[in-house]
């Protein structure tokens, strides 16, 4: 079963990597200057052990009840793991202890909560901004992330938190709001805003974007890094 499944893994990787590398060639860009994390919420342990035997180093998980056992687990693995989800302050001392990345900084007060644990726990915390391309001023986005006029001041409290990077900046496409549907543009926006980022914190040069659906317009508008699950793992079979 561990081969079949081995094989299944594979092969969607390999296609995934033509998809990005195609992406890559269309765009005039190297094929090096994007890397894949493989999202592998809802999926076991097993399966991630078998992402690195494939080569996989970045995985992403979104909610910590199931993060943190997962890691565990996987402890002597030498993995990035990246937290994409929308993080509650009461989960933030776990996520400190296996997360490399938190791509889901959206608040002042989970950046406060995030470089307390990171220097409890004595390490450095990667932090990407969630931008809310579907929230209006001063609001968050339905999924999370704060609005656009709110990064600059996130990422000066951000890069002036002990234990904490600022790395750079994500969004997940809006599914409401002037970006519906256009997911090629609110990639672009988000490019504009991470290289205005760049001009004050020019180490934040990270920009997660794309999925499964829609890697593509990422590549295309310039993301470092696409967030792919279901094109990898597969689609999970409904809980019956």
């Amino acid at each position: 079963m561990t081969d079949d499944r081995k094989t299944q893994l594979a092969q969607n990787l390999a296609q995934v990597e033509e998809r990005i590398s195609a992406a890559c060639a269309k765009a005039g860009r190297p094929r090096d200057e994007v890397t894949l994390i493989v999202v592998t919420k809802t999926y076991p342990a097993s399966d991630v052990r078998l992402l690195a035997e494939l080569g996989v180093r970045q995985v992403a998980e979104n909610r910590d009840q199931e993060a943190a056992p997962k890691a565990a687990e996987c402890g002597d693995l030498s993995l990035t793991w990246h937290f994409v989800g929308q993080l509650q302050t009461n989960k933030v001392r776990s996520v400190a202890g296996y997360a490399g990345v938190v791509q889901s900084v959206d608040r002042a007060r989970l950046v406060t909560a995030l470089s307390k644990e990171a220097v409890r726990a004595e390490r450095e915390l990667g932090c990407l901004i969630q931008v809310a391309l579907d929230a209006e001023a001063g609001e968050r986005g339905e999924r999370g992330g704060v609005a656009p006029d709110g990064v600059e001041a996130l990422a000066e409290t951000i890069a002036g938190a002990e234990g904490l990077r600022l790395d750079g900046v994500m969004t997940v496409a809006p599914l409401a709001g002037p970006y519906a549907g256009r997911e090629l543009t609110a990639f672009e926006r988000l490019m504009e805003m991470s290289s205005d980022l760049r001009t004050l914190h020019p180490a934040a040069n990270m920009v997660s974007a794309g999925m499964s659906a829609d890697l593509e317009d990422a590549v295309a508008a310039g993301a470092t890094h696409v967030r792919v699950g279901t094109a990898v793992l597969g689609v999970r079979p409904r809980l019956r």
